[in-house]
């Protein structure tokens, strides 16, 4: 039923065209003040716009979506990222700055959004994901793609029964019906509504072998957070991390080779560090070949009540960085990051409440760049420069490239940015496996003598499936271009006679339409 109060409001959006949060506010006062009635939330207005539209009083109209959508930027990225927690498991870690509550994965606080959800739902991951789609379109967001991230302790170290149910009911979610088993499931994925287009999971480094990525792959898996906290072995060994820097050599070498995304998840001010140490240890993960992560979240270290952490502060065994400190080296490491390379996160999503000592401010990512905009300098990381709703169709755009080596192999990088390169609107990453540069065979037969594409996403607002959309740079051939460009590149400079795709189960049509086939978990062509 149409509130009358609210279908006045819509009406006035449209009659005097408002095309900003501030016009928006300005005309919902109005109304509320004429019918003194309590000012309505754009969740409200946009339930009584789709009513409106349903019963054809309005025509569609998608700039009021745009104008009334809630939290904008979780689909400006182009994809709508879900978090589906695991049920509590024992972790093989016994890291001294890791939480630990009784019906809580371990490194997991009750009080953290996306644990109450997972609370709320028991855990059950049919019900989480189906909750939080339903809580992201009522804010207005499209549902189209979903990147699945599914997190809570250590995945790799949970049972493989477990662990297939769970994905299993997560497609059963997106699909909006149930399957008898996972490939059912996958396989009704590929042309439904609601596609699952990546799934990132993580882990220890120490967890990761051939044997576990060919399991991850069966299981869809396109992505993997790798927990390496440090790259120096004697502060691994103080934090009792229960690993050595080698294992993170190994693991992002594997995983690279098999076409994943890799991320890292690093913690500054541990036990044993310093702030030039840990200046030094981002400079050396930015240049070193043997690490060189996609993506990289940077979780400063937090005291938290209950962990041994706690003690040695209490016994003034540590000392967390101050605000000031801390703000001076992120700023530093922000400085360094490559134009290839995405900042997830800079503080971990922890209640103040829980912080004994350390950083306290949830908005620090904010500041640090309210910072930079005064000390008139950018950071050249792919989320500071992601299009967002800044896109203009008749805006010059161009290719880049840039070519670096990782994890004995070869990394191209290839993006359609500005000139300028201050957005940036497409990208994908090729990989030349190192078996290719060693000319030997690859644990995946089906990568044998062959590139392969880890990434292709093209950013902006999300466009639904099979639709243009003008104020959105997807599908508009971008990514089109950029495979037909790896392809050449594959053939021409490396001499290879094929190219793999590490596909998400959701995109695997997209794929087929550019004449590559499903073989062994990756779609692949012949060149």
């Amino acid at each position: 039923m149409v509130k009358k109060e609210n279908k006045l409001i819509i009406e006035e959006i449209i009659k005097s065209e408002v095309g900003s949060s501030k016009e928006l506010e300005m005309a919902k006062k109005r109304i509320a003040k004429d019918y003194e009635m309590s000012l309505p939330s754009n969740m409200k207005l946009l339930k009584t716009y789709h009513e409106m539209v349903e019963n054809k009083r309005i025509k569609k109209m998608e700039w009021i979506e745009d104008l009334l959508r809630s939290r904008p930027v979780r689909s400006l990225s182009g994809i709508v990222n879900v978090s589906v927690l695991t049920k509590p498991y024992p972790c093989p870690g016994n890291c001294i700055f890791c939480p630990s509550q009784e019906g809580i994965p371990k490194s997991y606080l009750d009080s953290e959004p996306a644990v109450m959800r997972a609370v709320i739902n028991k855990f059950d991951p049919y019900n989480q994901t189906k909750n939080r789609l339903k809580a992201l379109k009522e804010m207005g967001h499209p549902i189209d793609k979903i990147e699945l991230r599914i997190i809570g302790a250590t995945w790799t170290a949970y049972p493989e029964k477990y662990k297939k149910e769970f994905i299993k009911r997560c497609f059963d979610a997106a699909n909006k019906e149930k399957s008898d088993n996972l490939k059912e499931a996958m396989k009704k994925n590929e042309d439904t509504k609601r596609r699952i287009i990546g799934i990132h999971v993580e882990t220890r480094p120490d967890l990761i072998d051939e044997k576990e990525i060919k399991k991850m792959r069966e299981l869809g898996i396109t992505g993997c957070e790798l927990g390496i906290q440090s790259i120096y072995n004697d502060v691994l060994e103080k934090n009792k991390r229960g690993h050595g820097i080698e294992e993170t050599i190994k693991a992002t070498k594997l995983l690279k080779d098999a076409g994943f995304k890799i991320s890292y998840q690093v913690m500054p001010n541990l036990l044993g560090s310093s702030k030039e140490k840990d200046w030094k240890m981002f400079k050396e993960i930015f240049s070193n070949s043997t690490f060189q992560p996609d993506m990289i979240k940077i979780y400063p270290c937090m005291v938290l009540k209950g962990t041994e952490l706690y003690k040695k502060w209490k016994e003034g065994k540590f000392k967390p960085y101050s605000k000031k400190e801390l703000k001076s080296l992120l700023k530093e490491i922000k400085k360094e990051i490559p134009y290839y390379v995405r900042v997830q996160r800079i503080i971990r999503d922890i209640p103040v409440k829980e912080i004994e000592a350390g950083c306290k401010v949830s908005n620090l990512r904010q500041i640090i760049h309210q910072e930079m905009e005064k000390e008139d300098w950018n950071c050249k990381c792919i989320r500071c420069r992601e299009i967002r709703e800044k896109f203009e169709r008749d805006k010059e755009i161009k290719l880049f490239r840039i070519d670096y080596d990782a994890s004995e192999g070869k990394e191209i990088f290839l993006s359609f940015e500005d000139k300028e390169r201050e957005n940036i609107f497409s990208l994908l990453r090729l990989r030349i496996p190192s078996s290719v540069i060693k000319k030997e065979e690859h644990y995946f037969p089906a990568l044998s003598n062959s590139a392969i594409v880890r990434q292709i996403h093209t950013y902006g607002r999300m466009a639904s499936i099979n639709k243009d959309k003008k104020s959105s740079p997807q599908h508009k051939g971008m990514g089109k271009k950029l495979m037909k460009k790896a392809e050449e590149i594959a053939k021409e400079e490396f001499n290879l006679d094929k190219i793999a795709v590490i596909s998400g189960i959701g995109v695997r049509g997209y794929y087929k339409k550019l004449n590559y086939k499903l073989e062994d978990t990756y779609m692949i062509k012949e060149l």
